[in-house]
């Protein structure tokens, strides 16, 4: 008997039957659960769920992340899984069925994105705490809700705290991080027309897409206030599949002129966090990342 599935079914309140691990992200255990005594995977009694877990989790971890799941939740505008318990140690969720991508949910994808991010934030950041993968995201105080403040917060408050914790960390060179660094300098420059705090998923890669036949699902969010073209310069990075499709849906419900040109600033927060955790090549590609950027500026 798997030592989560005793802990699943205790927070439940309901007998443990087992556990199968499954792919859960790149910093976290994740499992497939099943509570009850159970006759088959289809027919019999079994409630399934997802749980998962990380050694050393700030206390506060697994709670972010149900409440920007509860973020999403709240906008109407994409689907997620349901949050059956938080604790320090543990998520549980709904188990939702997957299967491959498709076009129609592809371009369900992107209409449902396109609604989210037309959803308005308070402010740029949260009320509350926030991780991207394991490192705590800041938000200053008083928030900044101008459109014209975002330049600045985006550089002082998720490039620069990534930045420096790569260059610490010995995953970036001095030539790619003074690159880094005079980008934030020069943001204002390529940041485009000022954008309003919208909601976001803050994360958004293949990875926390579930495919399902009718709509995708969403999770393990950085659900925050922030510029929309994050969530679609990282998915493009990232191998998004069909993404034509996937874009093309979104544009016809809320067109972005001039994405392109802007692409490698927002997706510049995502390579950089992955300079501070792995280096390796991702100390360059930020460095190539950033320049792409100054290329574009006015």
């Amino acid at each position: 008997m798997s030592g989560i599935a005793e802990r699943v079914g205790g927070l439940l309140n309901t007998l443990p039957f087992d556990a199968q691990p499954v792919s859960g992200g790149e910093i976290c255990e994740a499992y497939r659960v099943r509570l009850g005594h159970g006759v088959d995977n289809e027919g019999g009694p079994f409630h399934t769920c997802f749980a998962k877990t990380m050694d050393g989790a700030p206390a506060d971890f697994f709670a972010a992340e149900a409440a920007g799941l509860e973020v999403l939740r709240s906008t109407g505008a994409v689907a997620v899984p349901g949050v059956l318990a938080v604790e320090a140690d543990v998520l549980v969720l709904e188990w939702v069925d997957t299967t491959e991508p498709s076009d129609a949910a592809a371009e369900r994808l992107g209409r449902d994105l396109a609604a989210l991010h037309s959803t308005p934030a308070p402010h740029y950041g949260t009320t509350g705490p926030l991780y991207l993968g394991p490192v705590p995201l800041t938000t200053p105080d008083p928030p900044v809700a101008d459109p014209a403040g975002w330049p600045a917060f985006h550089a002082e408050h998720r490039l620069l705290p990534l930045l420096r914790m790569a260059v610490d960390g010995g995953g970036i060179d001095p030539r790619d991080a003074r690159d880094v660094e005079l980008l934030c300098e020069r943001i204002d420059e390529v940041a485009g027309e000022p954008q309003p705090p919208a909601v976001i998923h803050g994360d958004l890669w293949p990875g926390n897409i579930l495919w399902t036949g009718d709509r995708p699902h969403l999770v393990d969010p950085a659900a925050q206030g922030g510029h929309p073209e994050a969530d679609l310069a990282f998915l493009e990075l990232s191998g998004c599949p069909r993404w034509d499709r996937v874009i093309g849906a979104y544009e016809e419900v809320r067109p972005v002129p001039g994405r392109r040109e802007r692409a490698p600033l927002h997706a510049l927060h995502h390579v950089l966090i992955h300079a501070a955790l792995f280096g390796g090549p991702y100390g360059a590609e930020s460095g190539t990342t950033a320049r792409r950027a100054l290329r574009s500026a006015r």
